[in-house]
């Protein structure tokens, strides 16, 4: 009897584990269908974030095997509303290489690339927005900041269209002599009126501080800053006005 009963709990327990299993599978396949393959283009792409066609969001970290994306880059996405804004945005994003080819080759490739800096974050950043770069690779003496013009030799992988720069200078630079400070505001000054300069990112001599009037030699690197075309990455004074 004992036997008998146990069997018929052990059926059904199966039965509803079936049952359970079924409307899981069905529950996945309703998630699935909410996805959508989308062919695109990446239309904008700052820092970590980006648009496809001008309408669908997308992570950094969506993007498979963490290739660095362009503006122009076609990919194809899988795309879901986004339950909040009810915007589109992909949860995963490939890429596709226009300089891949079916050859079978996966040597890398090097070019020279001119362009601005266009975010600067720690450890390094992103030039024209698409091209990585670490401090390592940049040249010493000069330390990248947000709208320097920049020359980098870039590393294009052609089967995964990483794009990396492997070095990094800037793209003009010239010393000035014997000139004054004509501004200083908070942490960011003016050389003769032309020059920009920041305390974030500038080499002084030990506890030297800019003031209005100071005669100063620099070394100024070309920059694009609100009305400035130079940015002045080392300041030395040479005396002060009485």
């Amino acid at each position: 009897m004992f036997q008998l009963i146990a069997r018929a709990l052990n059926f059904w327990r199966r039965v509803n584990s079936t049952e359970e299993d079924s409307k899981q599978q069905e529950r996945l396949l309703e998630d699935d269908t909410r996805l959508k393959t989308v062919h695109g283009v990446v239309t904008r792409f700052c820092c970590e974030y980006g648009l496809i066609n001008e309408s669908i969001c997308f992570s950094s970290d969506a993007v498979n095997g963490n290739v660095l994306l362009k503006v122009g880059q076609k990919v194809t996405a899988l795309v879901e509303e986004d339950k909040i804004s009810h915007g589109l945005k992909a949860v995963k994003v490939y890429a596709f290489c226009d300089n891949c080819h079916g050859d079978g080759s996966s040597s890398s490739q090097t070019r020279v690339l001119i362009g601005r800096i266009t975010s600067i974050m720690k450890g390094g950043g992103y030039i024209n927005h698409t091209t990585y770069f670490t401090l390592g690779v940049v040249c010493q003496g000069f330390e990248p900041y947000q709208g320097d013009w920049i020359e980098a030799k870039v590393l294009n992988h052609p089967t995964t269209c990483i794009r990396k720069a492997i070095s990094v200078k800037p793209l003009r630079h010239k010393h000035v002599h014997e000139v004054y400070i004509t501004g200083f505001y908070g942490r960011n000054g003016v050389i003769d009126n032309t020059i920009f300069f920041t305390l974030d990112s500038l080499k002084l001599p030990d506890g030297y501080i800019p003031q209005v009037s100071d005669v100063v030699n620099a070394i100024v690197v070309e920059s694009t800053q609100s009305c400035y075309f130079w940015r002045a990455i080392s300041i030395t004074l040479v005396g002060r006005w009485k």
